[in-house]
C-alpha cells in the first residue's frame, strides 16, 4: 500500500507583517508545520532527542549483559532449559504490560509526565537483579525493568517523531531509525564491560561476572534521570493537542529557539484532535490504520523473533555451536555487533530521507532470510572453512537487521498514526512485539538444546513472513505528514 491518503496541506503560520515578523500560532495545526520545518541552529531539540534514546540504550544493555550471564545464572541457581528460558524472558513479559500501560499513558497525561517516571524502574530492577538470591527474585527484578522498558519505548518514540523535521536530513524517519544504532552501542557496551570485567575478575570470582553487569544498568539509569530533569520539555505537538497553545509556543521557544505568538482571537476551524482513551486501541483497527497496523505488526513480530533468537543467542552460537573459548566468544560478538549491526543502523539513519523505510525494510530481511538458511545448511562447522563462513552468515544477518527490520520496524510502528494516535500506536505495537521476544527468549534454550543448528531453519521463517508482508502492503512512512491526519477535516473524518 502506498501512502494512499494525501491530507489537505495544513495552512503555514501567517506573519503578521514588518511590525512583528514572529510566526502565529492560531491552532495545533500551526504548531505541527514549525516542527516539520525543524529545528533553530543552537536549540535543546537535538538534546531532547538524545536523552530519548536513553531507555532504548539500557533496554539493549540489559539483552547484552544477560546473554553472556545466562550460563552463570542457570549453573548457580541449577536451572533447567525451562527456568533459563523464564529468567531470559521476565523481562519481556513486564514490558508487554507497560508498552500497553504506557501507551495509553502517554498519549493522556502527556510525554513529559511519563518520560520521567519509567527510568527509576530501570534503577530498582538493576540493583535487585544484581543482588537477587535465587531466580525468583531475578526474575521477579526482570519484570519490574521490563515494565519501564515498556512503558519507555511510547514515550521516546513520540518524542523523537514530535521533536523532528518532517523532510530532509535528520528527518522524522531518520531520527527513529536511531534507536537501532543506539540499540548496538548498549549491546556493545555491555559487551566491553564484560570483558573488562572478564579480565580482571579472579577465576574464584567469575560468579560474580552476571551481577556487576546487571547491576551496572543502574548507573546510566540514575545520569539520564538527571540529565532528563534539565532538558526534557512536553511534546510542543502534545501541548497543542490539547489546547494548550500558549504552552506549545513556550516549548518552541526553549526547545526550538522559535519565537512564535499565539492569536486565538483569529482561531483556524479544525476538527478537534481524538482525545486519549482505551478505546483508541480500536482505532488502530479502522479504515486505513487497519492495513499499516498490520503491516507495522507483523514486522515487528517477525524482525523480534529473528533477531532476539540469533542476537540473545549469539555467544552461545559462538561458543558452543563453533566451539570457541570464552574470550574468543566476547571479542567476536562485539566485533559482529560493531562492524555490522551498529554500522548497517548507521547506514539506515543516512539512506532512510532518500530511499525509504520500506525498500531497506525489504532488502534487510532477503539478506536474514539468506543468512539464516545459509546457518542452517552449514551446521556446526567442522573445519576453519565451515567456521568463517558460518561467522560471515552471522555478520550478513546483523547487517541487514542493522539496516533493515531493526532500525524501521520502529518507524513504522510510530510514523503509521498521528500525534493523537501514535502513543497508543507504539504501545500496541510493542505489546505484540515484546510478546514475540517472549516466546523467542523462552524457546531458544529449548529449542538449540534440542535441535542444534536445525533451529535456524525455524528462525529463517521470520524473515520470510516479513518480505511476504513487505510485498503484500507497501506503506511508506518516511517523508510523509501522518500527523496532518490529526488537522485535515476530510482525513480526521474518514479515520475516525
Amino acid at each position: 500500500m502506498s501512502a494512499s491518503i494525501a491530507p489537505e496541506r495544513v495552512h503555514a503560520p501567517a506573519t503578521p507583517g514588518a511590525a512583528d515578523p514572529r510566526p502565529v500560532i492560531r491552532s495545533a495545526a500551526d504548531v505541527s508545520s514549525l516542527v516539520n520545518r525543524g529545528a533553530a541552529i543552537g536549540s535543546d531539540a537535538r538534546i531532547v532527542v538524545a536523552i530519548a534514546l536513553g531507555g532504548v540504550f539500557l533496554d539493549a544493555y540489559d539483552l547484552g549483559a544477560l546473554a553472556f550471564g545466562v550460563k552463570d545464572i542457570a549453573r548457580e541457581f541449577s536451572l533447567t532449559p525451562t527456568g533459563t528460558g523464564f529468567v531470559a524472558s521476565a523481562i519481556t513479559f513486564g514490558a508487554i504490560v507497560g508498552a500497553l500501560i504506557g501507551g495509553y499513558l502517554t498519549d493522556k497525561i502527556g510525554r513529559y509526565r511519563v518520560f520521567m517516571a519509567d527510568m527509576f524502574f530501570f534503577v530498582v530492577a538493576a540493583i535487585a537483579c544484581a543482588l537477587a538470591p535465587n531466580a525468583w527474585v531475578l526474575g521477579g527484578a526482570r519484570f519490574v525493568m521490563g515494565l519501564g522498558v515498556g512503558i519507555d519505548l511510547p514515550v521516546a518514540m513520540a518524542f523523537l517523531a514530535e521533536f523532528s523535521r518532517l523532510q530532509g536530513r535528520g528527518n522524522k524517519a531518520a531520527r527513529i531509525a536511531m534507536w537501532c544504532p543506539t540499540w548496538y552501542a548498549a549491546i556493545s557496551v555491555s559487551y566491553l564491560l564484560v570483558l573488562g570485567l572478564y579480565a580482571v575478575l579472579p577465576e574464584s570470582h567469575s560468579g560474580w561476572l552476571w551481577r556487576l553487569i546487571l547491576g551496572f544498568g543502574a548507573v546510566p539509569a540514575i545520569v539520564i534521570i538527571a540529565i532528563r530533569s534539565r532538558y526534557i520539555s512536553e511534546s510542543p505537538v502534545w501541548a497543542a493537542n490539547q489546547g494548550d497553545l500558549p504552552e506549545a509556543a513556550a516549548i518552541l521557544k526553549r526547545s526550538y529557539g522559535i519565537d512564535a505568538r499565539v492569536d486565538t482571537a483569529h482561531s483556524t476551524s479544525a476538527p478537534a484532535p481524538r482525545k486519549a482513551s482505551w478505546s483508541n486501541y480500536g482505532a488502530l483497527l479502522r479504515g486505513v490504520y487497519l492495513r499499516r497496523t498490520v503491516l507495522a505488526t507483523v514486522l515487528s513480530i517477525a524482525s523480534s523473533f529473528a533477531y532476539n533468537a540469533v542476537a540473545f543467542g549469539l555467544p552461545v552460537i559462538i561458543s558452543s555451536f563453533l566451539k570457541q573459548s570464552m574470550l574468543t566468544t566476547i571479542l567476536a560478538s562485539l566485533a559482529l555487533n560493531l562492524c555490522f549491526a551498529f554500522v548497517g543502523g548507521l547506514i539506515a539513519v543516512r539512506t532512510v530521507p532518500k530511499v525509504g523505510a520500506w525498500k531497506l525494510s525489504l532488502l534487510g530481511y532477503a539478506f536474514q532470510l539468506v543468512a539464516l538458511v545459509g546457518l542452517a545448511v552449514v551446521g556446526r562447522p567442522g573445519n576453519g572453512v565451515e567456521v568463517v563462513t558460518a561467522i560471515a552468515f552471522l555478520a550478513a544477518f546483523l547487517l541487514g537487521q542493522g539496516f533493515g527490520p531493526g532500525s524501521h520496524t520502529m518507524t513504522f510502528a510510530s510514523l503509521s498514526y498521528p500525534t493523537s494516535l501514535r502513543g497508543v500506536g507504539v504501545g500496541f505495537n510493542q505489546t505484540l512485539m515484546r510478546s514475540s521476544s517472549t516466546v523467542s527468549l523462552f524457546l531458544f534454550p529449548v529449542l538449540s538444546a534440542a535441535l542444534g543448528t536445525k533451529v535456524f531453519w525455524i528462525i529463517a521463517a521470520a524473515p520470510l513472513i516479513g518480505l511476504i508482508a513487505l510485498l503484500a502492503i507497501r506503506w511508506e512512512p518516511s517523508g510523509y505528514d501522518v500527523d496532518a491526519e490529526d488537522f485535515t477535516p476530510a482525513a480526521a473524518r474518514s479515520l475516525s
